[in-house]
């Protein structure tokens, strides 16, 4: 190796360090991620489908009301354990625009297990109107598309929890437009969310205690289960996978020394 390539090399290692010591220097700009442990990471990693519905609860009792997720349709809540009567009923809870009827009228019905989840606002533009210019995202795909990357890479579901429990008050050198909150897992710090969670905000159907932080836990992993459905599937593909290249590897040996057994 030429010493111009090694000295690039070094070179390249020194400012992404530099880079790296700059971002823990100046927080101001940098968001903070703390990671978790969670039950659906590894190569063994499967969803908690009891956290998955407390999730969902969440998602029902406190996001729905101003974020959308518009690629996931109430069958799919049979994925993680709910009955097709619960389905039905989860559905039916809301009022669903069709038609047109034989006269060209547009008109609600109760929703069905195979609509889409209902979106909380008639367009874009009401959304906005209704959230003091912000847009709120829908949540379909959030938590793939939150996830970090490269050696400093996080779980989307570790960057949904921080933000969940990332609301704070600002440092005193820091002063916040009307209408913003300061949230340390926020890029920038300053996000026009208020703080959605509380101690105890929802009651779990299961009884377990609705901390801040278990809500942060499962909603987080609710969302991801709802960008990566087909996780658990894709887990099991893989073992499978491995165990057959094990055995395949097994039994070509096993070939190879028999074969040549009789060479000298």
């Amino acid at each position: 190796m030429s010493k111009g390539r090694i000295l690039l090399g070094l070179t390249t290692i020194i400012v992404g360090l530099a880079a790296v010591a700059m971002v823990a220097a100046n927080p101001v700009h940098h968001a903070t991620v703390h990671s978790q442990s969670w039950s659906f990471t590894g190569f063994f990693g499967h969803f908690d489908h009891a956290q998955l519905r407390r999730g969902h609860q969440v998602y029902k009792d406190v996001c729905a009301g101003c974020h959308s997720m518009s690629l996931l349709a109430y069958r799919d809540l049979q994925d993680i354990g709910f009955t097709e009567d619960e389905v039905q009923a989860l559905a039916a809870e809301v009022q669903v625009e069709d038609g047109p009827d034989d006269t060209g009228a547009m008109f609600e019905r109760p929703g069905r297990a195979s609509d889409r989840f209902k979106e909380p606002f008639p367009n874009e533009q009401a959304a906005r109107a209704a959230n003091n210019g912000a847009y709120p995202p829908d949540l379909s795909l959030i938590a793939k598309s939150r996830a970090g990357a490269g050696f400093l890479g996080y779980e989307g579901a570790d960057y949904i929890h921080s933000l969940m429990v990332g609301y704070e008050e600002p440092p005193a050198n820091v002063t916040l437009p009307e209408g913003m909150y300061y949230n340390h897992a926020f890029k920038g710090h300053q996000i026009a969310m208020p703080p959605p969670l509380s101690e105890d905000g929802v009651t779990y159907a299961d009884g377990t205690q609705a901390t801040l932080d278990q809500q942060a836990k499962d909603i987080s992993a609710f969302l991801t289960w709802a960008a990566e459905g087909n996780l658990d599937e894709r887990h099991r593909t893989g073992i499978k996978a491995v165990l057959f290249l094990v055995i395949f590897t097994l039994l070509a040996y096993a070939v190879k020394r028999r074969v040549w057994a009789d060479v000298h």
